[in-house]
């Protein structure tokens, strides 16, 4: 129970950015400065691959169109993610709880991960480039300071983390809402146009 917080807080982190939720937290764990992270998160070739990784999807979530394909394909790598770290939070190999915790992380992952990749293709109906890399800017630097609040607070990060998804779910139904009129919109003029040229 004790392990819960930081459970949901890394799985929502995981959800937005999976790569770099292993690297801090391995990098914690390796450094000393928290005892909660598992052995399996420090180890040196997890956090090379998570650095690699991490600086490519810093690089493709950026990119306009590129970060949508991105999220497509990390749909199911993220919530994985979430449950594998969840899972290893909560410790006790084949345990109940250790399952539960799992589906936990990867079920708060997904979610996350669902928000930022909604929120993601409303930006892409923008023409312009910054958008996007001020959005994935800001969600680099949302996860970072979420994580490193859960090793030393995990009960408050939990609650941000709670918030930060709460908030996206409505900022995602919102611009879903204001997507469906603008496309309806444009079919209306299409359609009206058509209709003027056949006259």
């Amino acid at each position: 129970m004790s392990a819960l917080p930081l459970i949901f807080t890394a799985g929502w982190a995981s959800g937005v950015n999976a790569y770099a939720v292993v690297l801090l937290l391995g990098i914690f764990g390796a450094t000393g400065l928290s005892d909660d992270v598992p052995q399996a998160l420090q180890r040196t070739d997890v956090l090379i691959a998570a650095a690699v990784l991490f600086l490519i999807e810093a690089v493709a979530d950026k990119i306009p169109y590129l970060d949508t394909f991105w999220d497509a394909v990390h749909t199911i790598v993220r919530p994985a993610a979430g449950a594998v770290v969840a899972a290893l939070l909560a410790g006790q190999d084949g345990s109940l709880p250790q399952l539960a915790a799992g589906a936990l992380g990867g079920t708060t992952a997904l979610a996350s991960h669902l928000v930022k990749a909604g929120t993601r293709m409303a930006i892409n109906t923008s023409p312009e480039p910054a958008s996007n890399i001020i959005m994935s800017l800001v969600e680099d630097l949302a996860v970072g300071g979420i994580i490193t609040i859960a090793i030393f607070h995990p009960i408050v990060a939990a609650c941000c983390a709670g918030t930060l998804l709460v908030i996206g779910v409505i900022l995602v139904y919102l611009l879903a809402s204001r997507i469906r009129r603008y496309l309806n919109r444009r079919r209306q003029r299409r359609a009206a146009k058509r209709a003027a040229a056949a006259v």
